[in-house]
């Protein structure tokens, strides 16, 4: 019975690795602060011009991190030299104070929806530049170093 059951195992452990992930990248912020003046960049090239694929912002945080959301501007330049530029607004932890996101320990990693169902119209190089625009209430000024941020990303999937 023993090896009737190991290969419907093995084939189970191999489907679930199965992903629809396109491209991921990490680059990781100045000692777990992210300065607002800094802009983290990502070039790719998607040459897939009739699929839709989702995108995805990835923030690492730590226990440093003091608020319950994150504001942040994106923008997506097209090798057409299109541009699209949001300001985005996350939730980053319950009302309780428990964190989102998945991770053991005090790390925690939220992957947030930024585009869904994009089609690449061109092919070349697109660039995707984030940055925070968190601000304490009631002030003007930006928070000039973001606390526990540690890590910012982006992972591009195919859409099912």
């Amino acid at each position: 019975m023993l090896k009737n059951i190991l290969p419907i195992l093995v084939l189970m452990v191999l489907a679930s690795c199965e992903t629809n992930t396109v491209r991921s990248e990490y680059k990781a912020t100045n000692d777990g602060y992210w300065n607002k003046d800094n802009i983290v960049s990502f070039k790719f090239t998607e040459q897939d011009t009739i699929s839709k694929h989702n995108i995805f912002i990835n923030i690492r945080n730590d226990e440093t991190y003091s608020y319950s959301n994150l504001f942040l501007i994106a923008e997506l330049n097209f090798p057409t030299g299109e541009t699209i530029k949001d300001t985005l607004e996350y939730e980053m932890s319950k009302p309780d104070g428990e964190w989102l996101g998945t991770g053991h320990g005090s790390l925690k990693e939220n992957k947030l929806w930024y585009k869904e169902n994009v089609v690449f119209p061109a092919k070349g190089v697109y660039t995707l530049e984030i940055s925070h625009a968190m601000r304490k209430n009631g002030s003007v000024e930006g928070i000039m170093d973001l606390k526990g941020i540690t890590d910012v990303g982006f992972q591009i999937e195919k859409s099912n």
